[in-house]
């Protein structure tokens, strides 16, 4: 059941317990018990709310910054990544395989303060050796969800006598 219901809130978390139950064959009181369970052993860490911006009238950029870093003896890239997501400005932290060792996710109002970012409180930490700023030009989809609705054009010719 609990795959079943991270499934469903993944998609849309406002669902109530009794959509999850009638979804899922359980009682909303089964629901109710996973969801705390989960929420208490940090399986669910949140509910937060997918906003496309570009919609709005709020002015903003999203940057991804490919960091790579040396890996601090017996802590190995957790100490890095931990001074690096205690930023307010983070949005996102990974770890990768590949050329660079992290990927850092922020959004600022605008480029110059990304950049400000970077050259201020990333780029001079200890351990990190180079980073590489690249910006979001466009999203057409987040955390499984399209951002793009797809405009239908009534396709039939007007006839007018």
């Amino acid at each position: 059941m609990q795959e079943k219901i991270l499934r469903n809130i993944a998609k849309n978390g406002r669902l109530s317990t009794e959509d999850l139950a009638a979804m899922l064959d359980a009682t909303p009181e089964e629901i109710d018990q996973e969801l705390q369970r989960m929420e208490e052993e940090g399986i669910i860490c949140g509910y937060p709310t997918l906003i496309n911006w570009d919609k709005t009238g709020c002015e903003h950029v999203t940057a991804l910054i490919e960091v790579t870093v040396a890996p601090e003896r017996g802590r190995g890239f957790d100490k890095v990544a931990e001074r690096i997501y205690q930023f307010e400005e983070v949005e996102s932290l990974y770890l990768m395989s590949g050329g660079f060792d992290l990927t850092v996710i922020i959004t600022g109002k605008t480029m110059k303060e990304v950049a400000w970012f970077v050259a201020t409180k990333l780029a001079p930490m200890e351990s990190v050796m180079s980073t590489a700023t690249h910006f979001v030009l466009k999203k057409y989809k987040e955390h499984g969800l399209s951002l793009v609705r797809e405009e239908r054009s009534d396709e039939r010719q007007l006839i007018t006598p």
